[in-house]
């Protein structure tokens, strides 16, 4: 996948607004579609997927800053071909354990201590999903929730796969998955091997227009994505879900929770759960 690097200069009446500055900014430009970020001297490093930069947005995320008196300015550059996940696929991570440990995530090299009731290995190639960021942590969290067990799972944007491999783990009979990158596909493939669920898992490569051709609806629908992905693909996931069915949503902050409930009631669903960490959120609904 190729990514742009964009620096910001942060400009504050103060130095004590510098920091402040920077999160806030960071928690803004993920609407337009920015992954991750760096501090820097002048402000902040941002990537982003090149195919999934909204520039007018961003322009708008500037133009609405909230703090009065301070200046940002932006170059964007191709970012160099890198290994995304060489550092992790170097070192590994510590296993993760969701909830009240029922549920542990690991890398197959760092095994847990005590043994869960199911056991997630994930190898990172260049895709999102080990359990450690937040969003990731909260949907394993709620899915394992449900009940009684979903049969049929829709991964919208299933990265390394992990949230279709709990659901079949959990005990779904079958799952479907989508990504808009190659890279991703073929990891997921790769991870549903690795735990011996390929044959009830099929990752395809594409993005929610592949929804338009399927057939089936689904138990559970489940979408770890930008908001505005979301608020994009939602009518598309609604169309994919039966009476009963139930949506988890992730992937965006906080203050943008009223946005996606608002939207989700206009389509018919209601909203059963929500929560929070470290200012990320996560959303269940139920169609009725």
């Amino acid at each position: 996948m190729k990514y742009l690097e964009v620096n910001f200069r942060i400009s504050c009446p103060e130095e004590s607004m510098m920091q402040d500055a920077r999160d806030i900014l960071a928690a803004m430009a993920g609407d337009a579609g920015f992954e991750t970020f760096e501090e820097t001297e002048e402000g902040l490093k941002g990537y982003v997927q090149q195919a999934l930069f909204e520039s007018e947005v961003l322009e708008a995320v500037l133009e609405e800053f909230p703090f009065e008196g301070v200046s940002i300015s932006y170059e964007i550059q191709e970012a160099e071909d890198q290994d995304w996940n060489a550092a992790w696929e170097a070192e590994g991570f510590e296993p993760i354990i969701i909830g009240d440990g029922q549920m542990v995530v690991h890398d197959g090299r760092h095994l847990p201590e005590t043994p869960a009731n199911i056991n997630i290995e994930i190898d990172a190639k260049l895709a999102f999903g080990t359990g450690n960021h937040e969003t990731t942590r909260m949907m394993l969290s709620a899915l394992s929730t449900l009940t009684p067990s979903p049969s049929t799972i829709l991964d919208c944007g299933t990265g390394t796969g992990i949230l279709a491999i709990a659901a079949l783990k959990l005990g779904a009979k079958k799952a479907v998955g989508y990504d808009i990158d190659e890279w991703s596909v073929d990891n997921a493939r790769h991870n549903a091997v690795i735990n011996r669920v390929d044959e009830r898992f099929t990752p395809m490569l594409g993005d929610a227009t592949l929804l338009d051709s399927m057939d089936e609806t689904f138990d559970v629908v489940m979408a770890n994505i930008n908001r505005n992905i979301l608020l994009n693909d939602l009518p598309r996931f609604v169309q994919k879900m039966h009476v009963g069915s139930t949506l988890l949503l992730s992937g965006f902050y906080e203050e943008d929770m009223l946005q996606l409930i608002n939207k989700a009631n206009e389509l018919g669903l209601t909203l059963v759960r929500k929560c929070t960490e470290n200012k990320w959120g996560c959303l269940v609904f139920i169609k009725n």
